[in-house]
């Protein structure tokens, strides 16, 4: 009984060590084409992303991909497989392959984004999502429509670990200006670059 108590107490440790601190925020680098969890200024994960092929901006109808400060605002696909169809924020039953041909539905997951500056005040109208993409060959590049899409695992992923308020920076700059480095630090082996 005691030796059960005890690697409860471990693993409840083990967790909480692994957990982010209420200061973890996403970046997501146009330039990079990448979404990286920081907390206080420490690399804690990083994705490959595609932004708006049609460019940056926030108008009604543009497709453009918004910039500044936001906040995820809702999340939805609690526990759908990867791959699951998600239509108006509701799973529609049918699961697809990544890179089905002639697909482009919104899979797996979607975190809902919400803009907190002028420059980007339209996005939850919008319906600005980080989510999950079929065309995942198409990562890395710009392809989307306005949205920030990722791949299946990637989302699913980062889902978990994002929770309503969670501040979201869509910019301009390298992920590696947000990353804060001593003289004498050389960057972690832990961290996540795929």
């Amino acid at each position: 009984m005691k030796s059960l108590l005890a690697l409860s107490i471990l693993l409840v440790i083990l967790d909480a060590a692994h957990a982010l601190s209420p200061a973890t925020e996403m970046i997501v680098s146009v330039p990079d084409q990448q979404l990286a969890l920081i907390d206080r200024g420490k690399l804690v994960s990083k994705y490959p992303i595609s932004t708006s092929k049609f460019g940056l901006g926030d108008s009604n109808g543009s497709y453009r991909t918004p910039v500044g400060v936001l906040f995820v605002s809702a999340k939805f696909g609690d526990r759908l497989p990867a791959g699951a169809v998600i239509k108006n924020r509701m799973p529609t039953g049918e699961v697809i392959n990544a890179n089905a041909p002639g697909r482009d539905a919104i899979v797996s997951r979607v975190i809902w984004l919400r803009g907190m500056e002028q420059q980007n005040k339209l996005a939850r109208n919008r319906c600005i999502y980080i989510h999950g993409t079929p065309e995942e060959r198409r990562i890395g590049t710009v392809a989307s429509f306005g949205c920030i899409r990722m791949r299946s695992k990637d989302v699913i992923a980062l889902y978990d670990l994002a929770h309503i308020g969670m501040h979201v920076t869509i910019t301009e700059r390298k992920i590696d200006s947000f990353i804060q480095r001593r003289d004498d630090e050389q960057p972690s082996l832990l961290a996540r670059s795929d």
